[in-house]
């Protein structure tokens, strides 16, 4: 039996709680706050050769190497400069700890399983398999990911969720 497709109507949204929120260009994304190690300033990172291009390199955490991966690269958006308001949210993933590059975090955002609708199906050429749902708060659409499959699709070697 196969696992059911994040964007099925039928398929339920699990994705309530806690979120942090964070922007890159003019979009707004959350991660689970209970998944959010920290939130650092944009600091030195440390190329690696032969790494995709997602894969900016690897920083000294208190003495852990955690690799650190651009979301603007990720997703395919154009490059920007990294200003004074750019940040590296560091995550847990399994027993994996890594960096995430956005532009600003913007706040935590309570939500409710009746303010999550599906990932509207975009066809079969594009990739939704790491949204877990689209929260709907006010005028606001965040769109929710699922950190797991985010970087566990990544070519990051070890990093395999």
């Amino acid at each position: 039996m196969s696992a059911p497709k994040t964007n099925d109507p039928s398929t339920p949204v699990a994705a309530t709680g806690q979120f942090l929120t964070f922007r890159l260009g003019d979009e707004e994304y959350g991660l689970e706050i209970l998944r959010v190690q920290e939130i650092k300033g944009y600091s030195k990172i440390t190329p690696l050769p032969n790494t995709p291009r997602e894969v900016k390199g690897v920083m000294n955490l208190r003495g852990a190497v955690v690799p650190i991966i651009d979301l603007r690269t990720r997703f395919g958006l154009r490059e920007a400069e990294y200003t004074v308001f750019t940040v590296i949210v560091v995550v847990t993933v399994g027993t994996k700890i890594v960096g995430l590059v956005v532009d600003a975090v913007s706040d935590v955002l309570n939500v409710e399983a009746k303010e999550v609708v599906p990932t509207p199906d975009l066809g079969s050429g594009v990739d939704t398999s790491f949204l877990t749902g689209i929260a709907r708060t006010g005028e606001r659409l965040v769109s929710l990911l699922n950190i797991d499959r985010l970087v566990g699709n990544s070519t990051v070697p070890g990093l395999t969720a």
